[in-house]
């Protein structure tokens, strides 16, 4: 239990959330990974506000501190993710892990997008782990972490016009029925899933790897939990641990009855 919460989500969600997994040859590639996925209804969706931008304010002083003029690839959980993805065939140059493009955004200022995703970027930059959010409505089956074929449909926008994409062979990515909803485990996501000022169902991934931490990933999960459910009133939110960490024991892999 990661918050001793009344309201968890609903059965619908709870079913989602039970059919979500991990493929063998992703655990291969990397046995220490753990993901931890929430999901969240009755959610208070709206622009950026002064509550978020407080969040990504604290974000970014912290991670002003962690950092002290050193470049985000030296630190050893954003080390971790850059040779997680050289594993599988990618230019962490090229596609950066998601917690390391953020942190290299810190010292500018993060983007304030929405207050959602404020919140999510807030809990990636100040834990320093990748955490993804996505609009659960628009999801079409369950989520599955694979390696890709290569003829998977990613849509995305190239030069402000919609456009559809396939991923590397083997390229580790999130998909569900429909086609893949981030490509290069937590580089980028499709514009179908992602979140929107209409947004009240959500997703939220975050990705752990043995650098972290033991425990970091549910501490992260628990700040997570804590600032959607303050923010959002009455949300309702329920949780799974899934891959190293729950398999070793360190957390049920079923979902939660609430965050």
């Amino acid at each position: 239990m990661l918050l001793n919460m009344e309201r968890a989500a609903g059965p619908e969600a709870e079913r989602w959330l039970g059919l979500t997994a991990i493929a063998g040859p992703v655990r291969e590639l990397r046995p220490d990974y753990t993901a931890l996925i929430i999901v969240a209804e009755d959610l208070r969706p709206g622009p950026s506000d002064q509550a978020t931008d407080a969040l990504l304010a604290d974000a970014e002083a912290g991670a002003r501190a962690v950092l002290a003029g050193r470049a985000a690839a030296e630190l050893g959980p954003v080390e971790a993710w850059r040779a997680a993805y050289q594993a599988f065939g990618a230019k962490p140059k090229r596609t950066r892990p998601s917690v390391e493009a953020l942190l290299r955004r810190v010292e500018a200022g993060l983007p304030r997008i929405d207050r959602l995703t404020d919140i999510y970027n807030a809990v990636s930059v100040k834990h320093l782990l990748p955490v993804g959010g996505e609009d659960l409505g628009e999801y079409r089956g369950p989520a599955r972490l694979v390696r890709a074929a290569g003829d998977e449909p990613f849509d995305t926008v190239r030069d402000g016009q919609p456009v559809t994409e396939h991923p590397e062979p083997g390229e580790v990515v999130w998909r569900d029925d429909a086609g893949v909803t981030c490509r290069c485990w937590n580089w980028r996501q499709c514009v179908r899933t992602r979140i929107t000022p209409a947004t009240v169902r959500g997703v939220f991934i975050l990705d752990g790897l043995a650098a972290l931490g033991d425990g970091a990933l549910v501490a992260a999960g628990q700040d997570l939990a804590g600032q959607l459910a303050l923010l959002s009133p009455g949300a309702r939110l329920s949780w799974r641990l899934i891959g190293a960490a729950a398999a070793t024991g360190a957390g049920p892999d079923a979902p939660g009855d609430g965050c």
